[in-house]
């Protein structure tokens, strides 16, 4: 029997190495592309079982790297699951951003979704599979990093078209839109100012932020044949940020039952 695989991009990063921990529940194997193959060597040793998650030095920005991962996957068995998690944001506000960076958050963001995508649609197709896009809350409000929140939208966008024009094939393409996740960037945030995570936490309903575990559970559920159903849907995974914040409706409403 031909073993299924599920490529999860940027898979050194924690979120990335949640996703790949969660997804190999109901793969045969992992594959996990990521620009920094030393790191990422590092992230699938740290998960156990080596015949499982196999890590690849991949550019996902570069076509010919791409075709290589495909055709890596493709040596590996019938790729059932594509996540496109890979992602960095740069400048933090418009002033800020240079053409420069405008153009390779856009590549990295967005168009490097778009080359994996067309890479292994061939086997999408055969299996029916599922691609899930990791956007953000960024793709949908402003919460600064213009240049990685445009191509966020544009990630959304892309999710719909797919779901669109492959439905009749069986492929489906759905977006998981985190908010503040607890990785190591923040905790380097935590380090400068202890109060972040009280700064942050006031904003969300929940009263918490999500960490990678949550992300790779919705990661899982949207590939799985629980949602057989769902197609060119964005699930948010931002303990309720983009639901509304308390501390606003207590303000206007003058409650203090927010």
């Amino acid at each position: 029997m031909t073993s299924s695989v599920a490529i999860v991009t940027g898979a050194a990063g924690e979120i990335g190495r949640a996703i790949a921990r969660r997804l190999a529940e109901d793969h045969d194997i992992v594959l996990m592309p990521d620009l920094d193959g030393a790191a990422v060597e590092k992230a699938a040793v740290s998960l156990g079982n080596p015949g499982k998650f196999i890590a690849l030095a991949c550019d996902i920005t570069d076509p010919a790297n791409v075709a290589d991962m495909a055709a890596r996957a493709a040596a590996l068995g019938v790729v059932r699951t594509l996540v496109n998690n890979a992602g960095a944001a740069r400048a933090v506000s418009l002033q800020e951003t240079t053409p420069e960076i405008w153009r390779m958050d856009s590549i990295l963001n967005l168009e490097a979704a778009f080359l994996c995508f067309r890479a292994v649609e061939d086997a999408l197709k055969q299996t029916k599979g599922s691609v899930v896009n990791i956007a953000s809350v960024n793709g949908t409000n402003v919460f600064g990093h213009p240049a990685y929140s445009a191509a966020k939208a544009g990630l959304l966008h892309l999710t719909k078209l797919i779901a669109v024009e492959y439905g009749k094939f069986g492929i489906r393409a759905n977006a998981v839109s985190p908010g503040t996740v607890r990785t190591q960037a923040w905790e380097d945030r935590a380090a400068a100012n202890p109060n972040v995570f009280e700064d942050a936490r006031r904003w969300y309903p929940l009263q918490r932020i999500a960490n990678p575990e949550d992300v790779a559970n919705a990661v899982g559920f949207l590939a799985s044949p629980l949602a057989a159903a769902i197609t060119g849907a964005c699930l948010p995974v931002d303990c309720g940020l983009t639901a509304g914040q308390a501390e606003l409706a207590r303000t206007f409403s003058q409650s203090d039952d927010y």
